[in-house]
């Protein structure tokens, strides 16, 4: 049985790179940017990992900081993806927590952005099993 499910369909008469999406129950638009031939009508593939670490990431802190019963606060995590000189990517995460912590629990809130369901995943790579199929 599936964790996650996600689907994508580029239709014929779709202006370039222009998809819609499912994920869940949720409709979606992705899209490429202009310089890469899109029309920047949605987030381009990498947009969307990045967002998907963003948003598993700010809600697992929630969740921590509500299990242990610390103050609540905005949770702000942005993502952006780099490559390195030697041509190696890589992603850095800034996360502001805008709540009455002391030292020790924003250091436990770091150790905790990085066992993330979704930054776990990305970080020991996953197998992709691919079937061809016909219509």
């Amino acid at each position: 049985m599936p964790l996650a499910t996600a689907s994508a369909r580029l239709a014929a008469d779709a202006p370039n790179y222009l998809v819609s999406l499912e994920a869940g129950r949720h409709a979606l638009a992705g899209d490429e940017g202009p310089h890469e031939g899109g029309q920047d009508r949605g987030p381009a593939p990498f947009e969307f990992v990045l967002a998907g670490l963003a948003a598993c990431t700010s809600a697992t802190l929630r969740m921590y900081m509500q299990r242990k019963g610390w103050p609540d606060g905005t949770i702000d995590v942005t993502t952006t993806l780099h490559v390195d000189h030697d041509g190696n990517q890589y992603v850095r995460r800034a996360v502001v927590v805008d709540a009455p912590l002391d030292a020790a629990q924003r250091t436990r809130l770091a150790e905790i952005c990085e066992k993330t369901p979704v930054t776990l995943f990305i970080k020991r790579g996953t197998r992709i099993d691919t079937t061809m199929m016909e219509r």
